[in-house]
């Protein structure tokens, strides 16, 4: 943790940024503020939607050609950020003086720093080391050093190693494991390449019980890289003086449109929308859901200036790994203290997850804006 001078949110901060991420971080801690769980206990198609959109599908995430539910773009959302901000966080490094390997060394630093944070955050109530690398803190870590070399690198040099990338572990995903009777079945929850990677390499580390598998993969850092370069070029755009704001929204949308259209008929044709795989199609399909939203955000707050709903999610914008580690260690203390000193009426009823949400949030919030008074950072 560090204390630092940074001042108050200005026009000389990307504010849509950090409203993107605070909204992203404060559904992410607080599980949609409850909103699935009380959803249901209702009847019809409007509770239907909501349980759908606060809950991960079973496996595939593509539904009606372009839908999906919005607690599987939490994640995707969460890493794009990670890539746009890295621009504008190593423009100042090199602004400030730092030397390139300096900032190299920072970027391997955390890498590793939020790799192993990862591993630490899955082994909570655990009796040791939990060594796995699915957590999303553990995801960003194993690809953000691999990101750093593409910062200010050329559209095409970016755009030729993402499709390489995708392209490689397609076909890596196509060949392997062998044998398979249907080229369908390397899609499908227990034959996959990534999960059979895990069963390998997990072993590999001491362990209370063999590793025997896991919907989700250590290789799913692989494609989410992937998105995180897409963070990293609309990071650049939006950072371009040169390019006026109408020009800057266009390439958004434009990009939006595409890769939202390039996974659809992906996922319909020769490459499922698995979430849980990271699949190459999905890596396209959430991308475009992501630049879309960034892009709206940046309409909405950097161009129209209607900025007066901001603040509460520039406290939380300003400082997401705190936000992100109050609610994965502190959630259960804070409802059971809330629930030992507040009146019990309050979490009566079918509305006691959404109470429940909404307090927890509060007080996470609270936090984050004695921390924000106070100029305190939680920075890696």
């Amino acid at each position: 943790m560090e204390s630092t001078d940074q001042p108050k949110p200005t026009t000389e901060r990307l504010l849509s940024l950090d409203v993107y991420r605070g909204m992203v971080m404060l559904l992410l801690a607080t599980s949609g503020l409850g909103l699935a769980k009380v959803a249901t206990k209702w009847e019809g198609g409007f509770a239907n939607f909501i349980v759908f959109q606060g809950t991960h599908p079973e496996w595939n995430s593509q539904f009606a050609v372009f839908g999906a539910s919005l607690w599987d773009l939490i994640q995707p959302a969460f890493m794009f950020i990670v890539g746009v901000s890295m621009p504008f966080s190593y423009e100042k490094r090199a602004h400030l003086g730092e030397s390139y390997s300096r900032r190299l060394r920072h970027a391997w630093t955390r890498a590793i720093l939020l790799t192993l944070l990862g591993v630490f955050l899955q082994s909570l109530r655990k009796p040791d080391t939990y060594w796995i690398f699915t957590n999303v803190l553990s995801q960003i870590g194993l690809g953000y050093g691999f990101l750093f070399f593409l910062v200010g690198k050329s559209w095409r040099t970016q755009f030729t190693t993402g499709a390489l990338v995708l392209v490689v572990y397609y076909i890596l995903m196509i060949l392997l494991p062998r044998g398979l009777e249907s080229w369908r079945l390397h899609f499908e929850n227990g034959t996959s390449f990534p999960q059979d990677f895990d069963q390998w390499f997990l072993n590999l580390f001491p362990r209370e019980e063999e590793f025997t598998g896991h919907p989700y993969s250590t290789l799913n850092f692989v494609p989410s890289f992937v998105t995180m370069l897409m963070g990293l070029m609309a990071g650049q755009v939006l950072k371009n003086k040169e390019t006026s704001s109408s020009r800057k929204l266009k390439q958004l949308w434009i990009a939006a449109g595409i890769l939202l259209l390039t996974g659809a008929i992906a996922g319909l044709t020769f490459c499922p929308v698995v979430k849980k795989l990271w699949t190459p199609s999905w890596t396209l399909f959430s991308g475009g859901y992501v630049v879309g939203l960034l892009a709206l955000s940046y309409w909405i707050i950097d161009v129209k200036k209607w900025n007066g709903w901001v603040f509460p999610f520039i406290v939380v914008g300003l400082n997401p790994l705190a936000m992100y580690l109050l609610g994965m260690i502190s959630k259960g203390f804070v409802r059971d203290n809330l629930h030992r000193h507040l009146p019990d009426f309050l979490f009566a009823g079918p509305k006691a997850p959404i109470v429940d949400a909404c307090l927890i949030a509060l007080v996470f919030w609270l936090v984050l804006w004695w921390m924000f008074r106070n100029k305190v950072f939680l920075r890696l």
